[in-house]
């Protein structure tokens, strides 16, 4: 199987494909825009992924028989301005359009933020939808949430898995039984510079009070080894890590180390981080839960494997 990876990022949902076909399946093409995430790619993955996708000639990409794509949700979340397809980021969309619409891939598989099937009353989503059943796909969506999946995160995302084949059955995994505690992702010994200043400690205590007294729930979350997961790790994470920080005996809150926001991913020890910790921060919350993604990837593999 031959499969492309648009949007690529640091390549979370490529790994967690890759960790469910096991040797086979293969990557042709991968396209990323942003430079800091193309070197952590290429260091992991010692492919470099192509630039603009918009500047990419549908010709020249190889014939493929799945695509992979994160496509950007700065549009569609919550933390975004919601402008949907009004803003640029949100038609980036129909370049995964147009590639299918040239190649015909098997499989098309997607994902995005929940708040994306809300989107302006449910019509961009069905806008999406409708965009795929155009080109003959058969469509299946559900929100699935990292937390059930192995990783100690509270994140939930939607996920898009499109068949040519209308032949095809298929079912998204089910929620694995076995319980994680935030203590799996936490490292033994950690640098004192992941500690919060008492300048910033005072900070998120005085926004959370204000919060409070205004009704709502905004401020700092703090979790220890014993929570049974966080709230969700986010690209601004790099800022003051106020929606994931570690208590600590005796002294001020630390926000995660890189590592540890890799594990929060779900991405292997072994995945190499060679950003500035500002990068790495960035890049992770961007990224996916590769657990999930490797769940739905191995049934697609058996609904594929059951319709040969």
């Amino acid at each position: 199987m031959r499969f492309i990876d648009l949007f690529a990022g640091i390549g979370g949902i490529r790994l967690g494909f890759e960790k469910a076909f096991k040797h086979e399946i293969a990557c042709v093409f991968s396209s990323e825009i942003d430079k800091y995430a193309v070197k952590t790619y290429v260091t992991n993955f010692n492919d470099v992924p192509y630039g603009d996708i918009t500047q990419i000639s549908a010709k020249h990409i190889p014939a493929h028989d799945i695509i992979l794509a994160g496509f950007p949700c700065q549009a569609f979340s919550i933390a975004g301005h919601k402008k949907g397809f009004a803003d640029t980021r949100g038609t980036l969309f129909f370049e995964i359009v147009r590639i299918a619409n040239h190649h015909n891939p098997k499989v098309i598989f997607l994902e995005n933020v929940k708040g994306f099937i809300s989107h302006d009353k449910g019509q961009t989503f069905a806008t999406v939808k409708q965009s795929l059943e155009n080109l003959g796909y058969k469509i299946y969506y559900k929100i699935l949430n990292a937390k059930d999946f192995g990783v100690p995160q509270n994140r939930e995302r939607i996920y898009i898995v499109g068949f040519l084949d209308h032949n095809i059955n298929f079912n998204f995994p089910e929620k694995l039984t076995h319980l994680v505690k935030v203590t799996d992702i936490l490292d033994n010994q950690v640098d004192d510079k992941y500690t919060i200043s008492d300048k910033l400690w005072s900070g998120h205590q005085r926004r959370k009070l204000e919060h409070k007294i205004k009704g709502n729930g905004f401020g700092y979350s703090i979790f220890d080894e014993n929570s049974s997961y966080t709230s969700t790790l986010s690209a601004r994470y790099y800022k003051d890590g106020s929606e994931i920080l570690i208590a600590q005996s005796g002294k001020n809150p630390r926000k995660i180390t890189p590592r540890e926001a890799s594990r929060l991913q779900g991405f292997p020890d072994c995945f190499k981080i060679e950003v500035s910790d500002v990068q790495a921060y960035k890049q992770f919350g961007n990224s996916v839960s590769v657990p999930v993604i490797e769940a739905i990837a191995k049934n697609i593999s058996k609904a594929l494997e059951s319709n040969k």
